[in-house]
């Protein structure tokens, strides 16, 4: 198996709802994006957005409800200001911030947002990584 992910589906209560969130935040979805699944050509991979009923049903589990589910999406940004900036989006979006913009004892600095489905998001600066022009993380070796 390659390192590497092609695509991160978030179960959401409403497709709509949630990919008009995604396209306030200036995202534009894919073609074949409809009002049952919402897809969001990334770099590098996809976002899908469907049924989180459907997504239990699809995998063979059972939801227990929302909330958070021990994992977090990270949008890694280039600067301190753009997590700001990046945070404060997602609030007139719709997000809820959960996590204001701060410090963080690993020489970083980070805030967290949830969707309207409660997926945490995490906005980051990390001094230590590089982000290229197309926005792709280089973890120093």
């Amino acid at each position: 198996m390659d390192q590497r992910i092609s695509a991160v589906t978030l179960g959401v209560a409403d497709v709509n709802r949630a990919r008009g969130f995604y396209e306030r935040l200036g995202w534009a979805p894919s073609k074949g994006s409809d009002d049952k699944a919402a897809f969001f050509q990334m770099n590098g991979l996809a976002l899908m957005l469907y049924s989180m009923k459907e997504l239990a049903k699809d995998a063979g589990v059972e939801r227990p409800g929302m909330g958070f589910d021990n994992v977090t999406i990270s949008y890694n940004v280039p600067s301190q200001a753009e997590v700001k900036q990046v945070l404060a989006k997602a609030k007139k979006a719709g997000g809820t911030i959960l996590r204001d913009a701060a410090q963080q004892f690993w020489g970083g600095f980070s805030g967290y947002f949830a969707d309207p489905d409660g997926h945490a998001w995490e906005v980051a600066f990390n001094p230590h990584w590089k982000i290229d022009a197309k926005g792709n993380v280089k973890i120093p070796k």
